[in-house]
């Protein structure tokens, strides 16, 4: 690869069902890198360096990683969909049965065994950078598991007395890691993983359960603080981010019902709170890092940063590609649907829908995608 062009990074963003429309982006990305290379066959393993991603992004990235075209992983995800978020339980229909949470992981296990085997995060199956990101719920810390081979801990870690206190990240199954960024709480039951040879096991849950549900920032540090293995140097030319969601929409509730909540109508929506602003801080700081040409409006007082440059000279080249599924921007795109139509859109696990967020997702990126911006 030409020494001359930056290092470029991949971030794709969880939402259950609807990373289906994060397939149509980056199918049109692979198109425009294909043409920019002048080769038909280049996959974005071979264009990215660093690929990530968190939860439904974690599956995406991880297929990437180990070769597979967008289009591969587009059929296997309209494929698979069905399976994974097919059969909801309820405690309504057996109300004696305790259920921990609304779907079987095994149909979810049984798919990602069926696409990465037993590849190893430090396998050579895997042609790029990838940080797959979860949350290591007895811990409380976000994991962005890597597979560098002088990443911290792809090795096991010893202590001053080489006594080993942690195993090495390179045995984790990519599988395995996957499955941990996509057991989001309530949808599927947590995953464990052997964090100490044999004997302790960590129990991790969705990346998105942090700051990282959009994992834009989380891999711009991996990519540059001293402390990773990457250590890339910043500024516009040198590192070439893209980011990519899987749709969102404005929320605004009731004031008086929000109001009237109790605890258990709080704890429903704590989550959803601190996610939502853990996905506009990723997007605030990153515009406020470089020049973005795709900037969107974070609130109606900050606008879009367009004005603002927190470095004297930008970080990094930065674009964003998301779709607003709201009924303006989706009669833009040209598609008609009914008010209740577009609040299924919403739901992450409305597999019902996965046909339709595709062709979504591939509309924006033929209106949005300037094939001038990719690096």
């Amino acid at each position: 690869m030409n020494k001359n062009k930056p290092k470029r990074i991949l971030a794709l963003d969880g939402g259950g069902i609807r990373g289906a429309l994060t397939l149509g982006f980056l199918e049109k990305i692979e198109e425009i890198v294909r043409e920019k290379e002048n080769n038909p066959k280049l996959k974005l393993c071979d264009y990215f360096d660093l690929i990530g991603g968190t939860s439904t992004g974690a599956i995406i990235a991880a297929g990437l990683s180990i070769g597979m075209s967008a289009s591969e992983i587009k059929d296997l995800y309209l494929n698979i969909g069905d399976k994974i978020f097919g059969k909801k339980r309820s405690w309504l229909l057996n109300p004696f049965k305790r259920y921990k949470a609304k779907f079987d992981y095994k149909p979810l296990d049984e798919e990602l065994k069926k696409v990465f085997g037993d590849i190893s995060i430090g396998s050579n199956k895997i042609k790029t950078g990838l940080c797959i990101i979860t949350k290591r719920a007895d811990t409380l810390s976000t994991w962005p598991i890597i597979n560098h081979p002088n990443g911290k801990f792809f090795n096991e870690l010893k202590d001053k007395n080489n006594n080993v206190i942690g195993r090495a990240n390179k045995d984790i199954l990519l599988r395995e890691a996957v499955r941990a960024s996509a057991a989001a709480p309530s949808y599927f039951i947590p995953q464990t993983i052997k964090v100490k040879n044999h004997t302790e096991f960590g129990t991790f849950i969705d990346g998105g359960i942090s700051l990282a549900n959009n994992p834009s920032l989380q891999l711009f540090l991996v990519a540059t603080l001293s402390e990773f293995p990457y250590k890339w140097k910043t500024g516009e030319d040198n590192i070439s981010l893209i980011s990519i969601g899987t749709g969102t929409h404005k929320k605004k509730y009731n004031a008086k019902k929000v109001a009237k909540k109790g605890l258990l109508g709080w704890a429903k929506m704590i989550p959803e709170l601190f996610m939502e602003d853990a996905n506009y801080l990723n997007q605030t700081i990153l515009q406020y890092l470089s020049n973005s040409p795709t900037p969107r409006i974070i609130d109606s007082e900050i606008l879009d940063l367009k004005n603002d440059l927190v470095t004297e000279k930008p970080a990094l080249h930065y674009l964003r590609y998301n779709v607003m599924l709201d009924n303006d921007e989706l009669n833009n795109l040209g598609f008609k649907f009914k008010k209740n139509e577009i609040e299924s859109l919403h739901e992450m696990s409305e597999s019902k829908n996965k046909e339709v967020l595709y062709k979504i997702g591939s509309e924006a990126a033929n209106r949005y995608i300037n094939p001038v911006h990719i690096k």
